[in-house]
C-alpha cells in the first residue's frame, strides 16, 4: 500500500519519513521532487495545476499545503483549489483511499480573548485567510465523508525558529498584555498525522494539533532569554492588537492514545538549541 503526501514540504517530508520507517512506500507531491530524500519517491507537482496519476494501490492521502505568501488570493488557490484538485485526480484515477488527512489550522477559530476553544468549538474565523482554510475544511468533508481534518496550532522546529532569532537578535519585545499562544513541535506535528492515520480506526472528522502547554508569550521570550544566557527583552510600549488570542485543547488527540515527544515548549526550544533534529529542504 502507498501513501501519498501532496504538498510535501517541510512538515509532509517528515510525516513521510516516519510512514516509511514504518513500512509504507511514500510518494511525496511537490514542485522541486529533488529535494526530498531517497526514502521518498518524488514526483513534480503543482497542486495548483494538473496533477500527475495517483499510484493505483494509494490507503493514505495526506494534504499538506503551504501557502507561499499571506494573501487571498494565494491561500484560496493553496488551501481551497489545491486540495479540490488533489479530490479530482483521486476521482479522475479511480482510486478511494482508506484514510484522507487535511493539515488545516486553528486560524479557523475566532475566539481572541483568551478562552479555551476545543473542536466542539465554534470555528468562525475572524480573518479572511482563516475563513479560506475553513472553506477548504467544508469541501473535504462534502467530497470525502469520513476523513480528517487536523488543525495544528503554530508549528516551531529545526528551520522555524522565529522567536529564538528575535531572542538573539534583540527585537524581540515582552507583550504588555498577557497573550496566550499555542504551538506544536513539527516532529509531534509529523507524528500525529502519522498516528491518525494509521493508529486510529475511525479518527475524529476533526482534531486539534497542539502541545499540552498553551502558554502567554511572554513566558515564552523569557524562557528563552534564560536558555540563551541573554537579557530579558523589553516591555513593548502599547498592548498588542491580537489581544489574549485563545487555547486550545489538545484532549481529543490525547484520548486516541497520542503521546508528545516535546510536551510543552520547553522541552521543544530545548531540543532546538541544543541542535537536535533535521532541517528539511
Amino acid at each position: 500500500m502507498t501513501v501519498l503526501i501532496a504538498g510535501c514540504g517541510d512538515l509532509g517530508t517528515e510525516a513521510g519519513l516516519r510512514f516509511a520507517a514504518a513500512g509504507h512506500r511514500v510518494v511525496g507531491w511537490r514542485r522541486s521532487p529533488g529535494k526530498l530524500p531517497p526514502q521518498l519517491e518524488g514526483v513534480a507537482a503543482d497542486l495548483t495545476a494538473e496533477l500527475p496519476p495517483v499510484p493505483a494501490d494509494t490507503d493514505i492521502v495526506v494534504v499538506s499545503p503551504a501557502a507561499g505568501e499571506r494573501s487571498e488570493e494565494v491561500y484560496q488557490a493553496t488551501y481551497v483549489d489545491g486540495l479540490r484538485n488533489v479530490l479530482d485526480a483521486l476521482e479522475r484515477d479511480g482510486v478511494q483511499p482508506r484514510r484522507v488527512l487535511f493539515v488545516s489550522s486553528t486560524a479557523v477559530y475566532g475566539e481572541a480573548d483568551g478562552g479555551w476553544v476545543d473542536e466542539q468549538s465554534p470555528a468562525e474565523p475572524a480573518s479572511p485567510t482563516g475563513r479560506i482554510i475553513r472553506r477548504a475544511e467544508d469541501l473535504l468533508h462534502e467530497r470525502v465523508p469520513g476523513s480528517t481534518v487536523l488543525r495544528l496550532a503554530g508549528i516551531y522546529g529545526p528551520g522555524r525558529t522565529r522567536l529564538i532569532d528575535q531572542v538573539r537578535n534583540g527585537t524581540a519585545e515582552l507583550p504588555a498584555a498577557p497573550q496566550f499562544t499555542n504551538r506544536i513541535h513539527r516532529d509531534d506535528a509529523a507524528a500525529a498525522i502519522v498516528h491518525l492515520a494509521t493508529a486510529v480506526q475511525e479518527p475524529a472528522p476533526v482534531c486539534i494539533g497542539v502541545d499540552s502547554e498553551p502558554a502567554d508569550l511572554r513566558d515564552v521570550l523569557l524562557f528563552l532569554a534564560g536558555e540563551l544566557g541573554l537579557p530579558e527583552p523589553p516591555t513593548a510600549d502599547r498592548e498588542s492588537a491580537r489581544g489574549g488570542a485563545k487555547r486550545c485543547a489538545n484532549a481529543l488527540l490525547l484520548s486516541t492514545g497520542f503521546s508528545f515527544e516535546f510536551p510543552t515548549y520547553r522541552e521543544g526550544y530545548r531540543a532546538i538549541l541544543a541542535g537536535r533534529g533535521e532541517r528539511h529542504p
